[in-house]
């Protein structure tokens, strides 16, 4: 037994000495000022970018690949390092060879409601111009990256896979790989005219009451939605229009945004940006079985299948040996 535990301390000691010694990379944290992102929707166009530059950068003159990671809808890049620690997990990975030295940039699109959506808004800005073109611009400029497509990733979850979709599709002369986590969904099946978020929004008066914590997720979120793809700028409070309204419990139905809305859903999007699908070097789609957000589930299937039966290579669910990834994602307080 004595020596059993001997050899137990030493394993541990040796484990922890290990990773004690694993080279750390560095974190910078920079602002910049884009033109594209001037808006008369009140948004700051001076934006914070975290970047991650790996073990050796500075001590090398090597040219790095890049991973441009999207936060998704709540979150910011300074959480990603004091939260989720994403410095140390590249480290470690770095360290046991899973992955290859990269630059990592993290852009904040946290707006006044909490997300971009990464689209383009003539109440908001151009979010998605700024993140394909100023940000990469600036990072090329700036840091020794390899300076084509094919050493350029762009990755999200949630929000951010949407996004990273939606840019990946628009821009693939910038980005030659995409992965997206939880980043498709369904207007029309999960969040219809039945839904309970609608009938809050017409009850909330102020941003304040969206954007307190998590009690009016749901609301905030479909306020976003409406910021990005049918912005009003003659309706206060939140200068959006929304598919459907409530009026003195009557359900009003806006075709029109909810056109709009479903023209910016991805698996609608597929059949306009197919030659451009066609160009990216890697798509990898993946969603949580378990996911509380059925819409998300429904939307990264019809996103996978749109993708299969328009013969778009990729990896998913789907088509990847027909096989879910089981994670469950996007549980709220």
């Amino acid at each position: 037994m004595r020596k059993i535990y001997v050899l137990s301390v030493v394993v541990f000691l040796t484990v922890n000495l290990a990773i004690s010694q694993i080279p750390s990379g560095k974190i910078i944290v920079e602002t910049l000022y884009s033109e594209l992102l001037e808006n008369p929707g009140g948004e700051n166009p001076t934006r914070s970018v975290t970047i991650y530059l790996p073990p050796g950068y500075e001590e090398s003159e090597t040219n790095y690949p890049t991973l441009y990671y999207l936060p998704g809808f709540t979150d910011s890049d300074s959480l990603y390092i004091s939260s989720y620690k994403m410095d140390q997990l590249l480290d470690k990975a770095i360290a046991l060879h899973k992955i290859r030295p990269v630059v990592v940039v993290i852009p904040n699109h946290n707006t006044l409601y909490r997300g971009s959506m990464y689209t383009n808004s003539p109440l908001t800005g151009k979010w998605e111009e700024y993140t394909a073109i100023d940000l990469v611009n600036h990072i090329d400029n700036n840091y020794r990256t390899l300076r084509d497509k094919d050493s350029r990733g762009i990755v999200g979850h949630s929000m951010g896979g949407y996004g990273a979709i939606r840019i990946g599709m628009h821009y693939p002369e910038v980005f030659s790989s995409v992965y997206s986590l939880s980043g498709a969904f369904d207007i029309v099946k999960a969040m219809g005219i039945n839904g309970a978020a609608y009938r809050r929004i017409g009850e909330i008066k102020t941003r304040e009451e969206l954007v307190s914590g998590y009690s009016e997720f749901m609301p905030n979120w479909l306020i976003v939605l409406g910021r990005a793809f049918s912005p009003n700028l003659n309706k206060p409070p939140f200068y959006a229009d929304l598919p459907f309204n409530y009026i003195n419990g009557n359900v009003d139905v806006n075709d029109e945004s909810l056109e709009l809305w479903n023209n910016n859903m991805l698996h609608n999007m597929v059949d306009d940006y197919y030659d451009n699908l066609t160009k990216l070097k890697a798509i990898k789609i993946d969603w949580g079985r378990n996911d509380d957000f059925d819409f998300v589930i429904s939307g990264c299937r019809k996103l996978s299948q749109k993708l299969e039966n328009m013969g778009i290579n990729h990896f998913g669910p789907v088509n990847l040996h027909r096989i879910e990834i089981h994670i469950p994602h996007h549980r709220f307080p």
